[in-house]
């Protein structure tokens, strides 16, 4: 599946989006107010956004829910459903563009949309692509226990099971090491 710079960027601020969310209830919102919303949008390099204020924080919060949906939607037309009616409601526009030293590429939002609107339309594009290419799957939740974390499985076998094979992946292999020496030496 080829994979273009602008459709790379949204998977991945699709993907640090969702995970703002907290993972329980005892965990912190990345997104707890304008300035980390503002952060998040210099993180990412999102373009053509203009003041934020606190609706543009729940309007955001809203989105970033409605794409935790298709992180973990059972099969391919529960992800389509909630990837069409956030692309509709985004007001979608598709526009070629070369700006900031990029080549040219589409930006789906509306020249003066929201950032919830310009995220939706983006973001949610980028998920379409692998929807349309039957590759939904590879819009994973890390498998770790204690971990529910969102990625892009972009492995070329669909391998990938954990949202960081360095903390994830390896906590768990040796956990698992540790159990079967202690079961060895038992």
């Amino acid at each position: 599946m080829l994979i273009t710079h602008d459709t790379r960027c949204a998977l991945d601020t699709v993907v640090d989006l969702v995970n703002t969310a907290p993972e329980n209830d005892t965990a912190a919102d990345g997104l707890t107010d304008v300035a980390s919303l503002a952060a998040f949008v210099q993180e990412h390099d999102i373009s053509d956004v203009g003041a934020l204020s606190e609706f543009d924080l729940a309007a955001v919060r809203k989105v970033r829910g409605r794409f935790a949906e298709v992180f973990s939607a059972p099969d391919p037309g529960s992800a389509a459903s909630v990837i069409n009616d956030l692309v509709a409601a985004a007001g979608t526009t598709p526009r070629l563009t070369n700006h900031d030293g990029y080549d040219w590429h589409v930006h789906y939002f509306a020249p003066g949309a929201s950032v919830a609107d310009h995220l939706a339309a983006d973001c949610g594009m980028a998920l379409a692509f692998f929807v349309v290419a039957g590759e939904e799957e590879r819009l994973r939740r890390c498998e770790a226990p204690d971990c529910r974390r969102a990625f892009v499985d972009l492995s070329r076998n669909r391998s990938r099971r954990y949202c960081d094979s360095r903390t994830c992946g390896n906590r768990l292999h040796v956990a698992a090491y540790r159990a079967r020496r202690k079961e060895a030496a038992g």
